[in-house]
């Protein structure tokens, strides 16, 4: 008997342990295979316990009757091999979302992206001197559930198939809409089933694993007054994050869901900004804005009825 296994049947073999104690813990990371469960059958753990370590363990082998068979020969009793065939095996297993995987929304017909649950300092870069006052203090943040993101802003051609009106003042169907306050935006991401990003979801995707002001210099990765020609662009034009996410960095500044305030010193989690205030947090920089500006702490703000010609959004879901 191999090691681990030998690891799990002492553990579950030994007396006077608690309901919470004996709760069944997997050998390994990942489904059991078959030569664990043949192993197990031969040892004297008691097969209920086989069974639970099935069911919630699973099994790396589909369950034929060819496996069942081979499991019945190594004296599995009927109950653990009613348990291996109510396990699912790889072929139905359900693959697992990867940082990175794109899914269209058939509501609005853009592609999302899926960003992973994590930890990340936000605020001002190590080393960034082009902090303002408001992007400190650094503080550490956990986002403790993945969500999909709009793997661009918005763009008119999306905007006007949901809503059936266009505000932008450039107008260009791959172009980001614009001219949209928060309550609109908000509005439209609530139609597709969405909502806009939190201010940190926002930065932890922008970073996407990057510690720096910029995942890139800002002529690749942005639009901004030095490079646009002073006008907005057609999205996924610049280089893409890490993640897959076009134009984090420039071409529309993007309303988030936040009230803006300060931050504080203390680690956090899936924070959420204040209760009530009366700007909302805008990221990432614009068209007509310094290339100083397009880096991943930086912030801004405005009241959520206004609206401008370099101020577009992205929305995210569950």
């Amino acid at each position: 008997m191999g090691v681990k296994l030998a690891s799990i049947t002492m553990l579950l073999l030994l007396p006077g342990l608690t309901e919470a104690q004996q709760a069944v813990k997997c050998p390994q990371p990942g489904p059991l295979s078959e030569a664990q469960l043949t192993d197990l059958a031969k040892s004297p753990v008691p097969a209920t316990r086989v069974g639970q370590l099935v069911a919630v363990c699973g099994i790396d082998f589909e369950p034929t009757e060819d496996a069942i068979s081979r499991l019945r020969s190594a004296r599995a009793p009927e109950s653990v091999l009613a348990a291996v065939r109510a396990a699912t095996g790889p072929t139905a297993r359900t693959p697992r979302v990867v940082a990175g995987s794109e899914k269209v929304n058939p509501k609005d017909g853009l592609t999302y992206v899926w960003i992973p649950p994590g930890r990340f300092v936000m605020g001002c870069s190590q080393a960034d001197s082009e902090c303002d006052f408001d992007e400190k203090p650094a503080h550490e943040v956990t986002i403790t559930r993945g969500f999909w993101l709009g793997r661009t802003p918005v763009t008119q051609q999306a905007y006007q198939s949901v809503t059936g009106q266009n505000p932008s003042n450039s107008k260009g169907a791959s172009l980001p809409v614009e001219y949209v306050n928060w309550d609109e935006a908000q509005a439209y991401c609530a139609a597709i089933g969405g909502r806009l990003p939190t201010e940190a979801e926002w930065e932890y995707a922008a970073r996407a694993g990057s510690t720096g002001a910029r995942y890139d210099n800002p002529d690749v990765v942005a639009w901004h007054s030095e490079n646009s020609g002073g006008h907005t662009h057609e999205v996924a034009k610049k280089s893409a994050n890490a993640f897959g996410l076009y134009d984090m960095l420039g071409n529309v500044s993007q309303w988030v869901a936040d009230w803006y305030g300060n931050y504080s010193f203390w680690a956090q989690g899936d924070p959420f900004g204040p209760e009530s205030g009366t700007s909302r947090a805008l990221r990432g920089g614009s068209w007509n804005r310094s290339p100083r500006v397009a880096r991943v702490s930086f912030r801004d703000l405005n009241e959520p009825g206004v609206r401008s010609l370099n101020i577009g959004f992205r929305c995210a879901w569950e």
